[in-house]
């Protein structure tokens, strides 16, 4: 399934494909800030259609994953790094999509804090 997505102001729209699973909820000191239930997908199944030059990135602790946000209104729309293997994977702030019930969704509790 093929999702848009946009920050609030819509300085920064998007699109993401794919099924909706593993979505977890981290309790580091940014996300549990920030209060976004995150959902990874390859790199490639996410396309910026709007704002890619103007996103800002955030990096802290180890710098490992590019935090993204507009500059405009601040909302944090995804987040980029490489997993484990190499593989280059993007975080969704699923409450940036349209038509996502978060509701409907289970929603596991990662323990970034301790990582």
């Amino acid at each position: 399934m093929k999702y848009q997505g946009s920050c609030h102001c819509g300085a920064v729209a998007y699109e993401v494909e794919g099924d909706i699973q593993g979505v977890i909820m981290c309790n580091c000191s940014m996300c549990h800030r920030k209060g976004a239930p995150l959902w990874f997908v390859p790199r490639k199944n996410l396309r910026i259609n709007r704002g890619e030059g103007a996103l800002q990135d955030y990096l802290f602790n180890k710098h490992h994953i590019q935090h993204r946000f507009c500059p405009t209104c601040g909302i944090h729309t995804h987040g980029e790094a490489t997993d484990p293997k190499g593989n280059l994977m993007a975080a969704i702030n699923l409450r940036c999509l349209e038509g996502v019930d978060l509701e409907k969704l289970t929603i596991t509790p990662y323990d970034g804090r301790s990582k």
